[in-house]
């Protein structure tokens, strides 16, 4: 690996530089003078009720609402700051690298980030109140992203039981198993979503995790991913997290995650009979909370049967496995983690998981002859946004057999970190939110030679991330 080059910003993370790359920096300055300031009820409140009411509204999970000029005007500074370092809304991966083509980019444009800034520089001026959109009404029950997005709502909801949350505890793994409902023939899953039981349920609720659980003289065996290669399969610490790549997983869902829509053409079967053995993990707020989860299952529709699966992975960022994540106290560490592909893989989506001194997270792909592709970088790596970045069809990266998937890490154990309960504290890997991993789910499906041969050429002979998802420093410059 000697003399190969990480990007630039996620050095300058890993000794201690917070990097902002605010991409509508380009349009400070230029092209402003004699334009009239924005004003909040023509210009700005269009931006915020298509990008930030859905939870900037009363009884939802932010903390004030950005509905009318008299709700926003307090917190227009803090807006500035926000939106102008890509903080909000929650969309954090890296605009120089990597690939930047997204089925659910929530991001503001550059246009839109250089409105909010000249408004608030201009006084925040609330302008013509003729000139404001129609307030949507508001949202008093829980909803589904992906209705919300135009797929509907779901063919079928599955319901985990809830569980009362103390006010004061340790942190509590909720696992009980439920039967698959009104499922009366094998239909194979074109998309997937989990969300809390009520809205309670998203301030207890770290993850959950919806496994499927076969019956063991299933001959269907192709659902257990044997796929990748951990690389050290002789580390009994290793064991866990191939357990994890191996089940057959419909969804990982974490705090401020949306829906896992699977690649068109790929998907994942389920059967009569089969139950949903459910992973959450929950933790105290301050007050009682009585939650659960609910998994949303949309169908492919009947006699349309992909020609692939989907396998959910947890790629590794810690190369010594668990033992090997030692995070000084005040301090910025970094760890990480290589994957063998066993076969031909197209990568979906990519989602972060770290808990509260995550920071940042590259993944890249070493390919057998050497050469390295970025495939993307979450460099402002936020608790309280799992985002998972859902790749479009043309921008999805397909990497031969031989490939290692290099997950790098970083971690902020600092007093900087706002989210640091402790930066006197070492930390070490473990599954309470004051411990620490490193990992990088990512749906992935394969593809035969023939199949690899026929992506290649049509996306040029070369393999990887396609040249037209791809943004280099120098473009951004």
């Amino acid at each position: 690996m000697a003399g190969r080059k990480f990007h630039a910003g996620a050095w300058a993370l890993a000794f201690g530089m917070i990097v902002a790359l605010p991409a509508w920096s380009a349009a400070q300055g230029s092209g402003t003078k004699g334009r009239s300031a924005p004003t909040f009820a023509k210009d700005v409140a269009s931006i915020f009720q298509s990008k930030c009411v859905s939870c900037h509204e009363p009884g939802s999970i932010a903390p004030m609402s950005l509905r009318t000029y008299e709700d926003v005007r307090p917190w227009a500074r803090s807006i500035k700051q926000r939106v102008s370092t890509r903080q909000m809304p929650p969309w954090h991966i890296n605009k120089s690298v990597g690939i930047q083509n997204f089925k659910n980019d929530m991001s503001l444009s550059d246009e839109q980030i250089d409105t909010i800034v000249r408004w608030v520089d201009a006084g925040a001026p609330q302008g013509n109140l003729a000139d404001m959109p129609a307030l949507k009404p508001i949202t008093t029950t829980l909803y589904w992203q992906g209705e919300r997005d135009g797929y509907g709502a779901p063919d079928l909801i599955v319901k985990s039981p809830e569980y009362t949350m103390p006010a004061v505890s340790q942190d509590q793994w909720w696992r009980p198993m439920v039967d698959m409902p009104n499922l009366t023939e094998s239909r194979w899953v074109r998309m997937v979503e989990i969300r809390p039981s009520n809205i309670q349920g998203r301030k207890i609720l770290h993850h959950s995790i919806a496994h499927v659980v076969m019956d063991p003289n299933d001959p269907d065996g192709e659902w257990v991913n044997r796929g990748i290669a951990t690389g050290r399969p002789d580390r009994q610490d290793d064991d866990a997290q191939t357990l994890i790549n191996q089940r057959p997983s419909l969804m990982e869902w974490a705090i401020g995650k949306g829906y896992d829509r699977y690649a068109d053409g790929t998907g994942k079967l389920i059967k009569p009979g089969q139950k949903i053995s459910w992973d959450q993990h929950v933790h105290a707020v301050g007050e009682a909370v009585t939650a659960g989860s609910e998994l949303g299952l949309w169908f492919y529709p009947k006699g349309q049967e992909p020609k692939k699966r989907t396998f959910l992975v947890g790629f590794t960022g810690l190369k010594n496995g668990a033992i090997g994540l030692d995070i000084p106290p005040n301090t910025i560490a970094h760890t990480e983690g290589f994957t063998v592909l066993k076969e031909n893989t197209v990568i979906t989506n990519f989602q972060p998981h770290f808990h509260l001194r995550g920071k940042a997270m590259q993944v890249e792909a070493i390919l057998p002859d050497g050469q390295t592709q970025v495939i993307s970088y979450v460099d402002q790596f936020n608790f309280n946004w799992m985002t998972n970045y859902i790749y479009t069809e043309d921008a999805t990266p397909a990497f031969p057999k031989g490939t290692i998937i290099h997950v790098i890490a970083w971690y902020d154990n600092t007093k900087a970190n706002k989210n640091n309960p402790d930066p006197d504290q070492w930390v070490g890997y473990g599954d309470r939110t004051v411990d620490e991993m490193a990992h990088a789910w990512m749906n992935v499906y394969y593809l035969t030679d023939a199949e690899y041969q026929e992506w290649l050429t049509k996306h040029g002979g070369k393999p990887g991330v396609p040249a037209t998802a791809q943004r280099t420093q120098q473009q951004q410059q």
